[in-house]
This record gives structure tokens, sequence and C-alpha cells, in this order.
């Protein structure tokens, strides 16, 4: 398997430089998104077959990283938003409504589920280093997982009510 050399990344840098500036507008960010970009590259090397596209390979990597970290962005903040209980915009009420029966379903939710959820979902962790951060097997991951968005999905859908304690009338 070739190796990606360091002529090859001194080469093509600038232009990573300028296309991750142009993507970000902040400098400080634009090399961060570099240096993601070319780790993944250096780790993946092997899946480019043809060399002559080695610089749209690799402008592609860093579109998909810029991409998959203002999802990124977007998930936490919506998610910290819900949880801090400040919107960063107005919702009617139904939103509301909808949010506030999200959280319980979420609240209703195991630990096990709910940790899953918020490493998969919210941090962006694969599977397989979710299973290493819990010490869990990957199956165990996948259905809890599984577990927790269809019980979710219920909620949502009105089929389902979230679990909870039963409680008991005092007179």
């Amino acid at each position: 398997m070739p190796e990606l050399t360091d002529s090859q990344i001194r080469v093509v840098l600038p232009q990573l430089r300028r296309f991750a500036l142009w993507l970000t507008r902040n400098p400080a960010s634009a090399d961060d998104l570099v240096q993601a970009g070319l780790e993944k590259a250096l780790t993946s090397y092997g899946a480019l077959h043809d060399e002559n596209s080695l610089r749209v390979w690799l402008f592609s990597i860093l579109y998909r990283q810029f991409i998959d970290g203002e999802r990124r962005k977007k998930r936490y903040l919506r998610i910290l938003s819900l949880f801090s209980g400040e919107e960063e915009y107005a919702s009617s009420p139904e939103d509301l409504a909808l949010t506030d029966a999200v959280l319980a379903g979420f609240a209703a939710l195991s630990t096990e589920q709910r940790a899953i959820l918020l490493l998969v979902g919210v941090e962006g962790l694969r599977y397989k280093e979710v299973a290493e951060a819990l010490n869990i097997p990957l199956g165990t991951v996948m259905s809890r997982l599984s577990r927790a968005r269809r019980q979710l999905h219920d909620l949502a859908e009105g089929a389902a009510t979230p679990v909870s304690p039963q409680l008991r009338r005092l007179k």
C-alpha cells in the first residue's frame, strides 16, 4: 500500500488551506479543518486508487469533514439549547410542547440508553467508539440505541408513553 508523502502534501497544502479558509471564514478553524482532513487522508490513503486524483480526493475529504463538523455543531447547539432552556429562535407553542415531550421521553429512558444516545447523536461517536468508551459489546450498543430510538419515535408518534414509576394517589 503506497503512502502519502510529505512532498505530495506540501504541493496541495496551500490549496487546502485556502479552501478551508473559504469554508470556515476563520483562520484557526481553517487550520484545524486542514489538520483533521489530512489526518483522515493519512489513515485511509490506501483507499485512493488513482494518484492523479489526489487533490480532488483531499478536497472531498476536507469538504466532508467541514459538513460533518457543521452538522455536529448544529445538533450539539440544538440539544444544548433544549437542556439549557435557551432557545436560539422563537418557537411556536406546538414546537415547545413537542420539545417538552421529547425531553420527557429522553428523561424516561434508562441511563444506559441516554448515555448511548448522547454519545452517538450529540457527540457524533461511532458505535465502536461508544462500545470502547462504555466497555460494552458492539452489539449491545446497537441494540440499546435501536430500542432508545424506537421508544422516542413511538413517543413522538403518540404510540407510547414514557415509562415512569407508577404513582399512587394518597388520601
